[in-house]
C-alpha cells in the first residue's frame, strides 16, 4: 500500500470536467458559439429534464487558508444589493437568449459564503430568478452555509423559498488546526446550525471536511469525525486538501509545507475517516463522499442517475447548466464557459448587456467520448468501451492502463474497465489514462494539487 501511494500521488485533475480548464481549447469560445451551444442544449432538454442553475456568491468576511475558490474578502454588507442587481441582469440576458421559459430543476448556491448575504436580500435573488422561469417537477434547491455566518432566519426564509438541502463546511474541529487555516467555529456552533435546519425541516444536510490539513492527526481527525457523526449529516464531503499555492497565492502560504501530513500519514486520515464512516452506515459514493441510505445522492448511485459537474457529485443530471455570477462555469454538455474572475470586469461586462464569459471550450466529438468515459468511472467505478472511441486512441489507453491492472487497481476486458474496492482510491490516476489533452500536453508548470 506505501509503495503504491508514493508511486501514485502525482499532481492530477479532479475532473469537474472533461477537459479540464488548463486544457480548454487556446483559441477560446466566442460568444455567438457559446450561445449556440447553450441553445442547443437548452431546446434538447429544456421540456424533458429542465436546466440547473449554479450562482456564484463569492463575498466572505474573512479569509480561510485552505480555500481554493474564487472569493473577495469583505465586512461590508452594502455590497450585497450591486452584486445582486449585477446576477439578476446577466440572468435577464440568458432569459432574452433562451425565448421559451426555463425550468429549473436543480439551483445551487456556492461561494463564497452565500449565508453572507441578508435574508431580505437571498429572498430578492432567488424570487428575481423565477420572475422569468418555472419550477421543473423534480426540483432542488441547495446551498452552502458558514456556520458562523448562519441565522435561523435565514434557514428559514430559503427554506420557504424551496430549499431542501444545505451544506455546511466545517473542515476541522481541533483548534490548533483551526487556527492554522483561519476557521474558528466550534462545535456548538455548528450543532445549533445544524438543529435548526432539522427542527425547519431540511431533508438533507451536509457537511464538507479536509483531510491533509496543517497539524491534522489520527486522534484530532478522529475526535472531529465522531462530533461529526453525533449530529449525522445526511451526506459527508471528505475532501483531500487540495494545496495549490502556486496559484491562489498568500491564502495558502499561511503555513509551511512541513506543516502538512504526507503521502501514506494522509493517506492513513482518509482510511480511518473512511472506516468510522463505514461503521455508523454511511456508504462510499464516487470519489471522496458519503450518505446515508435515506439520502437521495445514494439512491441516484443505485439508479445510474449519479452526475458530477463543477458543483461536485448530484442526484441527477441536466444537459444544460448555466453558471452566474463572477468566475461561474456554465456547461451546455458541448461546450463550457466561464465568466469574468473579478467582480468589477463580471459586473462592467453585464451592464454593457453582454453575457460575461471570457474563456471557454466547444467539444469535439473525442472530447464528448471521453467525457462520458470520465463520467462513468468517476460516478460508477467502470465505463463501458461501446462509447464509439476510434480503435488506435482505445488501444492506447489499455496500453496506459496495464501498469494499473498490474497493481490489481482496475480490471480491463474486451467490454469494459472496472475499478477495484483497491483502486477507489486512485480513479484520479484511472481517469488521467483517459485525459487526451492531458497526455498530448503534459505542463511545464505544476497546475493541479496531488491525487492522493
Amino acid at each position: 500500500m506505501k509503495n503504491l501511494i508514493q508511486k501514485y500521488n502525482i499532481p492530477g485533475p479532479r475532473y469537474t470536467s472533461y477537459p479540464t480548464v488548463p486544457y480548454w481549447d487556446k483559441e477560446g469560445i466566442t460568444i455567438d458559439h457559446w450561445k449556440g451551444s447553450t441553445l442547443k442544449a437548452f431546446n434538447e432538454s429544456n421540456d424533458s429534464e429542465g436546466i440547473s442553475l449554479y450562482i456564484h456568491l463569492p463575498f466572505c468576511e474573512s479569509l480561510c487558508t485552505f480555500c481554493a475558490c474564487h472569493k473577495r474578502i469583505t465586512k461590508r454588507h452594502t455590497v450585497e444589493e450591486p452584486y445582486l442587481d449585477t446576477v439578476l441582469k446577466e440572468w435577464n440576458l440568458y432569459c432574452d437568449l433562451l425565448v421559451k421559459v426555463p425550468k429549473i430543476r436543480e439551483i445551487h448556491l456556492g461561494g463564497g459564503t452565500p449565508t453572507f448575504f441578508s435574508s431580505k436580500n437571498l429572498k430578492k435573488l432567488i424570487n428575481g430568478i423565477f420572475k422569468r422561469a418555472e419550477k421543473f417537477k423534480e426540483f432542488e434547491f441547495s446551498y452552502e452555509g458558514h456556520p458562523n455566518h448562519t441565522t435561523k432566519e435565514q434557514l428559514q426564509t430559503l427554506y420557504d423559498l424551496g430549499a431542501r438541502r444545505n451544506s455546511f463546511g466545517i473542515q476541522d474541529y481541533d483548534p490548533v488546526v483551526q487556527k492554522a487555516i483561519n476557521r474558528i467555529q466550534s462545535f456548538e456552533q455548528v450543532k445549533k446550525v445544524n438543529d435548526w435546519s432539522r427542527e425547519i425541516g431540511y431533508n438533507s444536510i451536509s457537511h464538507d471536511l479536509i483531510f491533509g490539513l496543517p497539524f491534522q492527526t489520527k486522534k484530532s481527525i478522529r475526535s472531529t469525525i465522531k462530533n461529526t457523526i453525533t449530529l449525522k449529516p445526511d451526506r459527508i464531503a471528505y475532501y483531500s486538501y487540495a494545496h495549490v499555492p502556486w496559484i491562489k497565492g498568500v491564502g495558502q502560504r499561511g503555513f509551511d509545507d512541513n506543516d502538512l501530513p504526507k503521502d501514506d500519514e494522509k493517506r492513513h486520515l482518509y482510511e480511518l475517516g473512511k472506516k468510522l464512516f463505514f461503521e455508523n452506515g454511511y456508504v462510499e459514493i464516487g470519489m471522496d463522499h458519503f450518505a446515508l441510505k435515506t439520502d437521495t445522492l445514494y439512491k441516484s448511485l443505485l439508479s445510474k442517475q449519479i452526475h458530477r459537474n463543477f458543483m461536485g457529485y448530484t442526484a441527477g443530471k441536466t444537459k444544460l447548466m448555466i453558471g452566474l455570477g463572477m468566475s461561474s462555469i456554465s456547461d451546455s454538455w458541448y461546450g463550457f464557459a466561464q465568466n469574468e474572475k473579478t467582480v468589477e470586469g463580471y459586473a462592467e461586462t453585464v451592464n454593457k448587456g453582454v453575457i460575461p464569459i471570457f474563456r471557454g471550450h466547444l467539444l469535439t466529438e473525442t472530447d464528448l467520448i471521453i467525457r462520458k468515459h470520465i463520467l462513468n468511472l468517476m460516478c460508477n467505478l467502470k465505463t463501458e468501451w461501446d462509447l464509439g472511441l476510434p480503435l488506435s486512441i482505445k488501444k492506447q489507453i489499455i496500453r496506459r492502463l496495464q501498469e494499473m491492472v498490474a497493481d490489481q487497481l482496475i480490471e480491463v476486458t474486451d467490454t469494459q474497465v472496472i475499478v477495484k474496492e483497491e483502486g477507489r482510491m486512485y480513479v484520479r490516476n484511472i481517469c488521467m489514462a483517459f485525459d487526451l489533452k492531458l497526455i498530448e500536453n503534459k505542463p511545464n508548470t505544476r497546475l493541479f494539487s496531488m491525487t492522493i
